[in-house]
């Protein structure tokens, strides 16, 4: 059977030439709750008109929920997806594992499909869902043709893969760094695109995490014999253009699968000419065919489609505003889209010209024989912003248009249901002690388990810290695992490690890719019979590691726990404790982890990170062979660190997010486990003597940041609150 073609749909525009060109099926967002707030999205009768279009024209019209909810915005959340399981869409992509819990316990009918957002890049991570009834998983683009082929073998899902798009240079839902400079959070479909700016060091300066953009069209084949039952293409941000000249391309090669090897040579060879005009960055065929770095380019700016220049002068006011640019070998004219980019890399706006003239006076261009031109322009852009136009109205085709004209009998809307409370087993009775005390032999009372006691934890990413930490033994140590710390865990280094592996917790890295499935499978168990018995999981694969297994499980920050639904997930799959998301804020953890004594909750259950230089991008690629740099900044001065290595590479903020002087009142609301994570470098004796004093006596730490704690998300304009960014 054919793989399906799955196009984005930003607008309506896009929506017709996808199917116009011959799109399976189309995604596409409403107005809340999915990972492109910033594109067009759909009203509510436009997506009940093109659902029942798309189903009597025999296409299929999949629905993103794709972003964390908070506490409070989950009555909202129950009526979109009550709304949504009456009108029955195709599927939804959910990222949030609170999703899970709400469909499965109210919205059985719902179709689950896991988005990329949910970092699915192993098998047991498909397998795990699919006992949640998912019927899909968007593996993370970040896996080789092999590791695909292995998920294949070990799982019966559908499985979906990216094969054309711009690419994230962090890993599929692991990136901060967008939410850290002010709020605005990849997982809440608000990212200004970190990985796009502009970066200085020492002298020089480039684009130095700008990807390239995805392009497997001579990959389809391979992948359809390694069978990926739906190809994906990325881009609803991006024109209707866009959208027909793409899928035209991918349909061409994938009609031509059942053909000969040279009928596929020669559409694959027709397709690529096709993509040329695709208005997009260089190609990569990224991490497939294994993980090489030619997809980064620090000359390449970021930017998408074909550069017309710099503004070169800028004049009129509020409204009716207009810009100077240099001509060159395409010249603009009205009706065209362009895309304009200030030239500090602080903003980027599309928009449509209605005045596109050239200028009267005939004042020379930046090149020599061009003349120039004057463009409408929106507010905010100055000389020295750069111009690129994104398409043609020329080559804009038409195609039938898939939403009726006649809207009026699509009237459904989202009800006001409150949404019931989830369904929470009760508090085990060896972890309901608050205490949490563990003996010598790491159990707890009456020969449970072991818990994690109450109090002070600090992490680190190596063995050699351990030695400074015991200065001032905390509650418990964490350290960042990978399978390289093995043979020095079971005691092969020739100084006995200062804590006893009872009093170890291990962290597990939250990228699990099929290729490192086989060696943490063996490393787990080995380490639990060494009496290893505290892992932190950050992956949903994770989980099905420790199954039956006696250890105690905290559910990391990277399976976001935003809410009591994506809790009880956690709960559900073993896990007693988890760690506060670093994106979150004190008013949503305590909505989440309401006060001592509700049914199922308890906050002595819950880790805080008072202290922290999260990991902004993680990387799988060792950038330590094109970079020779450590220490970098952005254009608004503030500094950031690089650090690379086989595991892959890790983008951290110079400012820590620091808020251990809050620690009375967090003990006052009933929070009583706290974690210091010095996990971003090597731990100096200093550093650590000096934070540790502050943290006694509760002191603010110069030069640190709150993140998230105080202000929250970056509020949309839909909830009538606005956080500015810094």
């Amino acid at each position: 059977m054919t793989p399906e073609l799955l196009a984005p749909a930003g607008s309506p525009e896009a929506l017709d030439a996808a199917i116009g060109e011959g799109a399976d099926a189309v995604y596409l967002g409403l107005r809340s709750f999915n990972a492109r707030m910033r594109s067009a999205n759909f009203a509510y009768s436009q997506f009940e008109g093109s659902l029942r279009s798309l189903h009597r024209m025999g296409r299929k019209l999949y629905v993103t929920v794709n972003t964390v909810f908070e506490q409070r915005e989950a009555d909202r959340l129950y009526q979109l997806l009550k709304y949504l399981a009456a009108l029955g869409p195709d599927g939804i992509l959910v990222q949030d594992f609170g999703i899970i819990t709400m469909v499965r316990e109210n919205f059985p009918s719902l179709k689950l499909h896991a988005s990329t957002q949910m970092n699915i890049a192993c098998a047991r991570g498909v397998n795990l869902l699919s006992r949640y009834g998912f019927s899909r998983a968007v593996l993370a683009r970040e896996l080789s043709l092999e590791e695909i082929r292995e998920i294949r073998g070990s799982t019966n899902m559908e499985l979906e893969v990216f094969v054309h798009g711009a690419l994230c240079m962090s890993v599929s839902g692991l990136c901060l760094f967008s939410s850290y400079l002010g709020g605005k959070s990849a997982n809440r479909g608000m990212c200004t695109q970190a990985c796009r700016r502009f970066y200085r060091q020492e002298n020089e300066g480039g684009y130095y995490f700008s990807p390239a953009d995805l392009e497997l069209i001579e990959k389809i084949p391979a992948l359809a014999d390694a069978g990926v039952n739906s190809f994906k293409i990325e881009g609803r941000m991006k024109s209707a253009e866009y959208a027909g000249t793409v899928v035209a391309a991918y349909r061409r090669v994938l009609d031509s699968l059942d053909s000969g090897e040279e009928a596929r040579s020669r559409a694959v060879k027709e397709a690529r000419d096709m993509l040329r005009g695709d208005f997009a960055r260089a190609k990569t065929s990224f991490l497939i065919d294994g993980f090489s770095l030619t997809w980064l380019n620090p000359e390449q700016n970021g930017g998408t489609g074909i550069p017309l220049g710099r503004l070169l002068r800028v004049k009129g006011g509020e409204g009716d505003r207009a810009g100077l640019i240099a001509g060159g070998p395409v010249l603009p004219v009205p009706g065209d889209s362009i895309r304009l980019h200030k030239a500090d890399d602080s903003g980027r706006v599309s928009h449509k010209l209605s005045v596109a003239e050239p200028d009267k006076g005939g004042a020379s261009g930046e090149s020599s024989g061009s003349r120039p031109y004057w463009i409408d322009i929106p507010e905010g852009f100055e000389p020295g912003d750069q111009v690129y136009l994104i398409q043609t109205k020329s080559m804009t085709r038409r195609y039938p248009q898939v939403i009726p004209r006649n809207l009026a009998a699509f009237k459904r809307l989202p009800g006001r249901d409150k949404a019931p409370l989830p369904d929470l087993p009760e508090v085990k009775k060896s972890l309901s002690q608050t205490s949490g005390g563990t003996g010598k032999s790491g159990k707890g009372k009456g020969g449970s388990k072991p818990a994690f006691p109450e109090g002070l934890y600090a992490q680190v990413s190596r063995l050699e810290d351990l030695y400074i930490l015991q200065s001032s033994r905390p509650a418990g140590v964490m350290v960042n695992y990978h399978h390289q710390l093995l043979s020095r865990l079971l005691g092969s280094q020739k100084q006995p490690l200062p804590f006893s592996p009872e009093d170890i917790i291990l962290v597990l890295d939250p990228f699990f890719p099929q290729s490192l499935e086989a060696e943490l499978v063996e490393d787990v168990s080995v380490l639990a019979e060494k009496g290893y018995r505290r892992f932190v999981v950050n992956n949903p694969g994770h989980f099905s590691l420790f199954r039956d297994s006696g250890v105690v499980l905290a559910a990391g920050p990277w399976l976001y726990v935003f809410n009591q639904w994506a809790y009880a997930f956690t709960v559900s799959n073993g896990a007693d404790y988890f760690v506060s998301p670093l994106e979150n804020n004190r008013q949503n953890l305590e909505r989440t982890i309401p006060q001592e004594g509700s049914r199922g909750f308890r906050r002595s259950q819950v880790f805080i990170t008072l202290y922290s230089r999260p990991s902004l991008f993680r990387i799988r690629a060792d950038l330590g062979g094109i970079y020779n740099f450590h220490r970098f900044s952005d254009a608004r001065d503030g500094d950031f660190r690089l650090s690379t290595g086989p595991q892959g590479s890790l983008v951290y903020p110079e400012e820590p997010f620091y808020i251990a002087d809050k620690i009375p009142f967090l003990k006052e609301a009933g929070f009583s486990r706290f974690i210091l994570d010095f996990s971003a470098g090597s731990l100096k004796k200093g550093e650590y003597r000096d934070l540790m004093e502050a943290v006694r006596n509760a002191l603010p730490l110069k030069g640190s940041g709150r993140f998230n704690w105080k202000d929250g998300f970056y509020k949309t304009e839909e909830t009538g609150e606005k956080r500015a960014a810094p």
